[in-house]
């Protein structure tokens, strides 16, 4: 498989091996699509290990790529499977994708992670993006629903709004799950987008599909005690928690709600560690509700191109 960059043809291979214990060389567990390695005259080059592979990350890549990076990205996903959009980044020349590979330990005294399979990446920074998951159990029938958990949602939700808008010729009647800020900014995009919301902090027993013509609004939800409420939509704005495992092994300064402490320049505790997405928090608030994925990806590429040039240090979040 082969692909292009800056006008040059970069064969790339694709690696799919399983062996017991911890592993090295060509023995890799799980899938890997990357470019060649450098051959050893080759000047050393700035390694940027990325822990994740959500929405964040793959921002991140894609702006590195575009901010022409020259240095290694190592992408350490929990994926098993390969969407489009990763396989997408892998083709990069200058970028490995590790399917299946997420990662579990860091020794930020040598600059090491390592995944749960036994391998071991060397960094010269590194960018934890784990994302965050739901506090409960998903509700039966979620998978029906609107759902609202950071920034980036607000857009999805405008848009199935207009659809259900143009179907009905109306106002929708919106059903709005959940409490805290994540309810608050979902109830603020739907009231922007027309939608006339009913907010409830009782969580349903179930969500009851609708009939827009997409398939994907819900239109009621039921309750344990058999109790209902009816609408043209439902959209569940639940309470998350970030995916901060990895600070403990690195000994990085977490909040109290949750989430990897970061500065505004989304440097962590530990120097050479940063955190974007909705495994970081600021000001103790998760990022995904502060800053779209995007422009989080943008400012911190930014500072990582500047890390990586030659010049003085930057010092750690305090």
């Amino acid at each position: 498989m082969a692909g292009k960059h800056n006008g040059k043809s970069t064969f790339l291979r694709w690696e799919h091996h399983e062996s017991p214990g911890r592993l090295s060389g060509q023995q890799r567990k799980g899938q890997h699509m990357s470019a060649p390695a450098p051959s050893p005259s080759t000047p050393a080059a700035t390694r940027i290990v990325i822990a994740g592979a959500g929405p964040a990350a793959q921002a991140l890549v894609t702006q590195l790529d575009q901010g022409r990076f020259t240095g290694t990205i190592t992408v350490l996903s929990n994926r098993d499977d390969t969407p489009a959009e990763l396989l997408e980044l892998a083709l990069l020349p200058q970028v490995s994708v590790r399917f299946g590979q997420p990662a579990s330990h860091i020794d930020a005294a040598k600059r090491t992670v390592a995944t749960a399979d036994g391998m071991e990446f060397s960094y010269d920074q590194l960018v934890i993006a784990t994302g965050s998951a739901p506090v409960a159990n998903p509700v039966e029938g979620a998978g029906s629903c609107l759902s609202y958990s950071t920034i980036d949602d607000a857009a999805r939700i405008s848009r199935a709004v207009g659809e259900v808008t143009r179907e009905l010729g109306r106002r929708p009647l919106g059903i709005l799950v959940g409490n805290g800020a994540a309810a608050g900014q979902a109830e603020a995009v739907l009231r922007a987008r027309g939608v006339r919301p009913i907010r409830t902090t009782a969580r349903p027993a179930a969500i009851v599909p609708g009939t827009s013509a997409s398939g994907l609004v819900a239109s009621a939800v039921i309750f344990e005690d058999g109790s209902s409420m009816s609408g043209d939509l439902v959209v569940l704005a639940e309470e998350r928690v970030s995916r901060d495992g990895l600070a403990a092994s690195a000994g990085l300064r977490t909040a109290a709600s949750g989430g990897i402490v970061i500065s505004q320049d989304f440097r962590t505790s530990v120097p050479g560690i940063w955190a974007i997405g909705d495994a970081a928090a600021f000001d103790g608030v998760r990022l995904g509700l502060l800053v779209a994925a995007a422009s989080a990806a943008g400012a911190c590429a930014t500072q990582l191109l500047s890390a990586s040039a030659p010049g003085p240090v930057l010092q750690a979040a305090a």
